[in-house]
């Protein structure tokens, strides 16, 4: 590989930015969020790309009310033109949208009315800009029946394409039996499960104080245990058809996950209910590409495979403004490796 700089500088130019107008609709929307009305196509090899962003987040106000929760009107997870604006921006075409689980304790009777109107809510919202999004079923997974009935109506009635859970239910893993019902039914229906943690409340103690480390470390160490518990307490095994796509870069576990294989040679007993090495279970799992250096994206396509890496932005939250650009500058990925994280992976995963 020749020198560095250069190559990033001929990354840059060979993946090439368009600028195109929008339709008279997203002009509209623009004028009243202060957007410029061009949409940044993305190239990669002479081919343009369709990028769709994995992990961003939309509120339903009507829904949360349900439950007695006010939104902000100028909450940046409600849709509105500001959007629009941003995703032109940074180059990303389509959303696929999901709500964070705040639900897992309310009662059965509000969950089957606050998720029947968040599911109609987000297919109408998809309905009106096909283009630009798609979006993850919420389901009430403290009723496992309940959810997976929920994840059905999502797919098959509201062209929903997989549900988005949260990485622990009420003090239960989620590799727990009684969650069964819901695996069988996201295997059964082919559909892709967004995982998206919640927050660790048994470490709040530990986790409090400057730096932010509820978010820093915890988001991401909780991704960690929702996996690993999936591989060893043998939910993988139970479902291998599982699509799972977890957020925050699978979290810690591609970053030491040698110690998963080493751990069960060294203490075999603790690895009797899984059926290969805890890496090849990684090497199954998706994940977003929210790593932010170019090394650590590299070293996350070395873990779990280029494909299965899709570009993820946390919208609204302000983590990243250059998700596209951090896959382009990201040197010894192929043009076909950028493509698919970019937006073929997902494409194909979420069938646009």
């Amino acid at each position: 590989m020749g020198n560095r700089r250069q190559f990033l500088k001929e990354t840059a130019a060979a993946a090439g930015v368009v600028f195109t107008g929008c339709s008279l609709m997203e002009k509209s929307l623009h004028a009243q969020g202060g957007g410029g009305g061009q949409r940044r196509q993305v190239m990669v090899g002479g081919r343009r790309v369709r990028t769709i962003d994995i992990h961003a987040h939309v509120i339903i106000p009507e829904a949360t009310e349900l439950m007695g929760v006010k939104t902000a009107p100028n909450n940046a997870s409600v849709m509105q033109p500001e959007r629009f604006a941003r995703m032109d921006e940074w180059g990303t075409d389509m959303q696929a949208l999901s709500i964070n689980p705040n639900w897992y304790g309310v009662d059965r009777d509000v969950a089957q009315t606050m998720m029947q109107l968040q599911n109609e809510k987000l297919a109408e919202l998809c309905g009106k800009y096909p283009d630009r999004f798609v979006a993850f079923a919420s389901v009430a997974l403290q009723f496992p029946d309940m959810a997976a009935d929920q994840l059905e109506q999502g797919v098959k009635k509201y062209n929903l394409r997989g549900a988005a859970i949260g990485g622990h239910v009420n003090g239960d893993e989620l590799s727990n039996p009684k969650f069964d019902p819901f695996w069988k039914k996201a295997e059964d229906l082919g559909c892709l499960v967004f995982m998206h943690p919640q927050g660790i409340p048994e470490m709040s103690k530990r986790l409090a104080g400057n730096g932010g480390l509820t978010n820093v470390i915890g988001n991401p160490l909780e991704t960690t245990i929702f996996l690993s518990h999936l591989i060893f307490d043998g939910t993988l095994d139970k479902f291998p058809g599982l699509k799972i796509c977890a957020a925050h870069a699978g979290g810690y576990l591609p970053s030491y996950a040698a110690r998963s294989d080493y751990g069960c040679t060294r203490f075999p007993d603790n690895c009797k209910l899984i059926k290969k090495r805890p890496t090849e279970y990684l090497r199954q799992i998706y994940v977003d590409s929210m790593i932010f250096t170019p090394e650590g994206l590299r070293h996350l396509a070395a873990e779990v495979g280029a494909g299965q890496i899709m570009i993820g932005t946390d919208y609204p939250f302000p983590w990243s403004t250059t998700t596209v650009d951090h896959i382009l500058q990201t040197p010894g990925l192929s043009d076909a490796e950028k493509r698919a994280i970019l937006g073929e992976t997902a494409a194909k995963l979420l069938k646009v």
